[in-house]
């Protein structure tokens, strides 16, 4: 299965892993630009040093991902890369629910995030029912 991504005219792009290692590096680059627009209070500094940890380490997890030495190891850091997104996409929703930044500036954010969550857990998904795990063979059973 192929990921897909409609693109500002809705033309199709096919998300390769450079067009991923792109499109998950600028999600970064825009978080660190929205967390460090967040408000100077307590709160929103603790909420802003976890979603800049979150949002940055999706992409780099995606980059060493894209290295993995075996289909194992891509599974395993594929899965690392979905939690990040998700974990970003959650802090995400605690910013407006708490409101500490209107919903017209997050929106975009909130939107792509849920988009990186549902192509890695595809892509996951897809990886794992590729490379099915061979039968677990109990020695003392022979």
């Amino acid at each position: 299965m192929r990921n897909f991504d409609f693109g500002i005219l809705g033309f199709i792009n096919i998300l390769t892993p450079l067009v991923l290692k792109n499109k998950t590096k600028d999600f970064g680059l825009r978080i660190i630009k929205m967390a460090d627009s967040l408000p100077n209070t307590r709160s929103a500094n603790v909420i802003a040093n976890q979603i800049l940890r979150s949002a940055t380490s999706v992409g780099a997890n995606y980059r060493s991902a894209c290295r993995a030495s075996s289909k194992a190891d891509f599974i395993s850091k594929i899965t690392v890369v979905e939690e990040e997104a998700d974990e970003t996409l959650f802090w995400l929703e605690i910013i407006h629910e708490a409101g500490l930044m209107k919903f017209n500036r997050l929106e975009s954010l909130l939107k792509e995030a849920d988009e990186l969550v549902a192509i890695f857990t595809s892509s996951g998904k897809t990886a794992k029912l590729n490379n099915p795990k061979p039968a677990n063979r109990n020695p003392r059973s022979r």
